[in-house]
């Protein structure tokens, strides 16, 4: 669904991104692990048209790298980032409502939303900026869930969560994929990306330096204790 041919991206005259090769299938949980500042949160931005890049990355086939992100994401490509990026100063359902597709039925609905979360629903009227980390994190994956993606890329989604929150995001990326929606996880505990993943990337200096399956990652110590382990 999401495939990826030698990219290379740039901050400037910065060369982060060396040639990234990977993909994601539908219906697929895939996960991008590496240390911090390796390339990975570059990787989804430059998918996400984010980022100055050259290479291919083709999402259902059409030819993406370039369009604007807007366009993007009416494709069907959804997108977290890592710094939430909720509207404050909004309702958090003002905020879930912004996230809707206009002129598009979506397979999801606020019912669902608060269903996953009911914190979303008990705060339904609250400002945004004033919830708690955990509440912003769930706002922004239900934000993107109400644009209805076919993909989504989510970056970090448990940094900085308390365990029950990280908890709660991991069921949530299960029932996407029990509704056969693909997700691109950039993730850095190791715990979690394993247990919900069809198949692990790793990354390192801007590459890809290993991709299998979470029990060929784990018995790989080598490249664990290269690319990964702290």
């Amino acid at each position: 669904m999401l495939e990826i041919a030698d990219l290379h991206a740039y901050y400037g005259k910065s060369h982060v991104l060396h040639g990234v090769d990977m993909h994601v299938g539908e219906g697929e949980i895939v996960s991008l692990l590496g240390r911090n500042g390796v390339g990975r949160s570059t990787t989804v931005k430059a998918a996400m048209g984010q980022v100055t890049a050259t290479g291919s990355i083709r999402f259902k086939g059409e030819q993406i790298l370039g369009e604007k992100a807007f366009r993007i994401a009416w494709k069907g490509l959804g997108y977290v980032p890592e710094n939430r990026d909720i509207f404050p100063t909004l309702t958090v359902e003002q905020n879930l409502l912004l996230g809707e597709k206009k002129g598009k039925r979506s397979r999801w609905t606020l019912a669902d939303m608060y269903r996953m979360f009911p914190r979303l629903e008990e705060r339904r009227n609250t400002a945004a900026g004033v919830l708690s980390g955990g509440e912003q994190q769930m706002l922004t994956l239900c934000r993107t869930l109400m644009g209805d993606p076919d993909l989504i890329m989510i970056d970090e989604p448990t940094e900085g969560l308390a365990p029950k929150i990280v908890d709660l995001v991991a069921e949530y990326l299960n029932t996407l994929k029990s509704r056969g929606i693909s997700v691109l996880l950039v993730e850095q505990k190791l715990a979690i990306a394993l247990e919900i993943s069809q198949r692990v990337y790793v990354m390192g200096h801007g590459a890809i330096v290993f991709e299998g399956t979470p029990a060929e990652l784990r018995a790989n110590e080598a490249i664990r204790k290269e690319w990964l382990e702290v």
